[in-house]
């Protein structure tokens, strides 16, 4: 899952050597922490947040099969 958010994201920005994804995994949960260059923010975003909720859509629809509920969080 990592590795498709990098795959995803690292085209988008002006910087891809500084795209992290961190994973924090609890009992019911998995939330994935994406860190982008703060100049990239917006592109990352988009337009009233709509690229954000495209990735979002398509880690939520990959991480389906898993019992634990997936989270993308995006800062930078």
């Amino acid at each position: 899952m990592k590795q498709l958010i990098e795959t995803i994201v690292k085209p988008l920005v002006d910087f891809p050597e500084d795209v992290q994804v961190n994973v924090n995994e609890d009992d019911q949960r998995i939330t994935f922490h994406l860190t982008v260059n703060k100049t990239d923010m917006g592109k990352v975003i988009g337009k009233q947040g709509r690229v954000a909720k495209a990735i979002r859509t398509v880690v939520y629809a990959a991480g389906s099969s898993q019992q634990k509920k997936i989270f993308l969080e995006i800062g930078e």
